[in-house]
């Protein structure tokens, strides 16, 4: 290979690094965000079509009647204080907490001077309360049978209404917050403790009898859908300047 030639490979190669290391810097979030919402919308979907064919009834009997004891399908596995845990982290996808913590973190975010990133959280995490809402209108399942409830429900079963508004509130709240502080560090400890407490609240809802698994697994891939959805807009708004961008990094 020629000198002129070697040189351009070099260059070439340095290239194809620099943008690589550039990806990763800057855009690999990007990536994760619309990889999440493509599994997430995709999940939904072969979920949906599986509910509806009744394809997973099986499997959703096999995995409520293993979290009851055989002799006494009322009473859920373990001590009672794991069915009075269950009972309060159900309670953290219910409406009432969720429209607490979601105001608290608007009034947070007024109080930073931050009154765009605080409209457009009210407007993402809304937006996805009424979708939990349409779904479950346009699904109509019917509640689990097979064991007594031991919660009280008001609405159809798919998806879960509890599961998908926690993943809707938490992972958005999360996301936008993690949007508008600097930190790596910051904004990882937002997002696991999002997640942690969605998987607490769809998991309960199994436990207590009042949720059907994939009802929990469509709740959690459609809200964590419509989470990577409103960071990616956040994102765009705020390389236009219409939503604030994060706090300078003073270090």
């Amino acid at each position: 290979m020629s000198k002129t030639g070697a040189k351009l490979s070099r260059r070439l190669v340095a290239r194809i690094f620099a943008g690589l290391a550039w990806l990763g810097s800057h855009e690999l979030s990007v990536l994760l965000s619309a990889v999440v919402l493509s599994a997430g919308a995709w999940a939904f979907v072969e979920l949906a079509d599986e509910v509806a064919e009744g394809e997973s009834l099986s499997i959703d009997e096999t995995v409520l009647l293993s979290l009851r004891n055989s002799g006494d399908l009322s009473d859920p596995i373990g001590p009672g204080w794991v069915e009075e845990m269950g009972r309060d982290f159900t309670a953290l996808g219910s409406m009432g907490v969720l429209t607490l913590i979601t105001l608290a973190v608007l009034g947070y975010l007024l109080l930073e001077g931050r009154n765009r990133a605080s409209l457009f959280t009210l407007i993402a995490v809304s937006g996805g309360m009424l979708l939990s809402t349409v779904l479950k209108m346009g699904f109509d399942r019917a509640r689990p049978d097979l064991v007594p409830h031991d919660t009280v429900v008001y609405t159809a079963s798919f998806p879960s209404g509890h599961s998908m508004m926690a993943a809707v509130t938490y992972l958005t709240l999360a996301a936008i917050l993690s949007r508008v502080h600097h930190g790596a560090l910051l904004k990882a400890y937002l997002l696991i403790i999002a997640a942690v407490i969605t998987l607490l609240v769809g998991v309960s809802r199994v436990y207590l009898g009042v949720h059907w698994p994939t009802d929990v697994l469509a709740g959690w891939a459609a809200g964590a859908a419509w989470a990577a959805l409103c960071w990616l807009i956040a994102r765009a708004l705020q390389r236009r300047h219409l939503v604030e961008d994060q706090e300078p990094d003073i270090r």
